[in-house]
């Protein structure tokens, strides 16, 4: 059995200086192979101390059945302030449940049915701009951002990915994601909290652009609201849903903070997630002809209905989610004093759940680093993933996204396989490390042949021109 790969370990002990100079590197491969067994790990500065959870109960008790007394720290905060501000993602107590409410209706069972339509003409667009580079080596990651990005345009702004302005957006993101890991060194330094942390002129530039840019098409949507001629896509819905407790909506500043952090969720993690499913469809070729036979049965029109019939798909997608969990790390802070498997913990200490860990924990799941679809029809497998699937996180802070990516990809997938048959290319084995998501070193290479339909000789998951 060909195995996934995986970042190598460092050793089990290390000086602080040596551990955070490889923490800078890359998060994953500064991390000691010991904590794929443990349940629980203790990393100690001179300022703090932070206390990695990977026992299932620990991560219930932070995650699901006392989140008030674990908020999102602040350390990871001011790492991301410059493009999110004070969005949902960062927020804590009685601001992030007002963000909530106003937020998740938009993503309600009933509402994902409206946008699936402008999921698939995403992903028909993705099929069309790949059939430009079919039989050639390509980095697969672009491709997916580009599809990705395309998917939250189309269904937050009524607006594809080639409008001038949602362009513009996109390749600034992609200079920001260069510069400022999701998960960087302010959540870790040891360092006191009153020592001021400081950004990359070139990440506060980027970041600046990228909210003018949101600004104008938030600030015309609301125009368009006022007028009655606005769109019923998912802007309109939020920006015209009042908070039920106390009245209010989002005012301009506060709905690009939201709208930054859905660009960031919804393109850069899906786009990570998609990435990562092609490339194990494409080194698991039977696996890549069974996605490819189901989705020969959409047919060309498919409704919203029709996604049932991708289990095998979700299967895959699930999997490649367990492997490569886009966000990797998830950093809270205790509020008061714990403690964690018989060790006293201090208040304010950080407490990070590492799906990246735990999806791979050596006690949870069996064959934990194989690639195994089928895994997800298993009773074992089930009972893993409720103890440890953690790619959306869980609990109250679940991603209010997760119904719409567990559409979007599958989907995507689809569409992409029924159109072209994915082969590696040799000598290029991607090496997961941690950016703004889990991505690869080097890129995701990967050569694109085009299956041909008997009817037409055209790949069918293109449109007829």
């Amino acid at each position: 059995m060909m195995l996934p790969p995986k970042p190598s370990s460092r050793p089990d002990r290390v000086s602080l200086w040596r551990y955070l100079r490889l923490f800078r590197a890359d998060i994953l491969s500064a991390q000691p192979a010991r904590l794929y067994r443990a349940w629980m790990a203790e990393f100690r500065t001179p300022f703090f101390r932070s206390y990695l959870c990977n026992d299932p109960q620990l991560i219930d008790l932070v995650l699901k059945l006392r989140p008030d007394d674990f908020p999102k720290s602040d350390r990871v905060r001011e790492g991301l302030a410059p493009l999110l501000g004070n969005s949902v993602f960062v927020t804590n107590g009685e601001v992030w449940k007002r963000q909530r409410r106003i937020i998740d209706p938009a993503f309600e069972g009933g509402r994902l049915r409206d946008t699936f339509p402008a999921m698939w003409e995403a992903s028909l667009a993705a099929c069309d701009r790949l059939t430009m580079a079919a039989g050639q080596e390509i980095e697969i990651e672009r491709q997916a951002s580009h599809a990705a990005a395309d998917v939250i345009f189309r269904t937050l702004f009524s607006i594809p990915i080639e409008n001038e302005v949602a362009a513009e957006v996109f390749t600034r993101f992609r200079e920001y994601q260069r510069s400022q890991p999701l998960l960087n060194l302010a959540a870790f330094l040891p360092v006191p909290r009153w020592m001021p942390r400081f950004h990359r002129r070139s990440t506060r530039r980027t970041a600046k652009a990228i909210r003018a840019l949101i600004t104008g098409l938030t600030a015309q949507r609301m125009q368009q609201i006022a007028a009655g001629t606005a769109p019923d896509d998912l802007a309109s819905k939020i920006m015209t849903t009042a908070d039920p407790v106390t009245g209010d909506c989002f005012g301009v500043e506060e709905m690009v903070d939201q709208v930054a952090i859905f660009f960031l969720a919804g393109h850069e993690t899906s786009a990570s997630a998609l990435a990562w499913s092609l490339y194990l469809l494409a080194t698991h070729p039977e696996a890549q002809e069974r996605v490819a036979a189901e989705a020969a049965s959409l047919g060309e029109n498919p409704a919203f209905s029709d996604v049932s019939r991708l289990k095998f798909t979700r299967d895959v997608f699930r999997e490649a989610l367990r492997l490569y969990p886009p966000v990797p790390m998830m950093v809270r802070e205790n509020a008061c004093p714990e403690t964690f498997r018989g060790r006293r913990v201090a208040p304010g200490a950080q407490v990070v759940i590492s799906p990246w860990h735990v999806q791979r924990h050596e006690r949870i799941w069996t064959d934990p680093d194989a690639f195994d679809p089928d895994r997800w029809q298993t009773a074992a497998c089930r009972d893993a993933a409720r103890a440890a699937w953690l790619p959306f996180s869980a609990g109250p802070r679940v991603c209010t996204g997760a119904g719409f990516a567990m559409i979007e990809g599958p989907l995507m997938l689809a569409a992409l396989v029924r159109a072209f048959r994915f082969e590696p290319v040799p000598g290029r084995v991607p090496v997961p490390v941690a950016h703004l998501t889990v991505r690869a070193s080097e890129g995701i290479w990967l050569r694109p042949l085009p299956r041909k339909d008997s009817a037409s000789g055209r790949p069918p998951a293109l449109r007829n021109p």
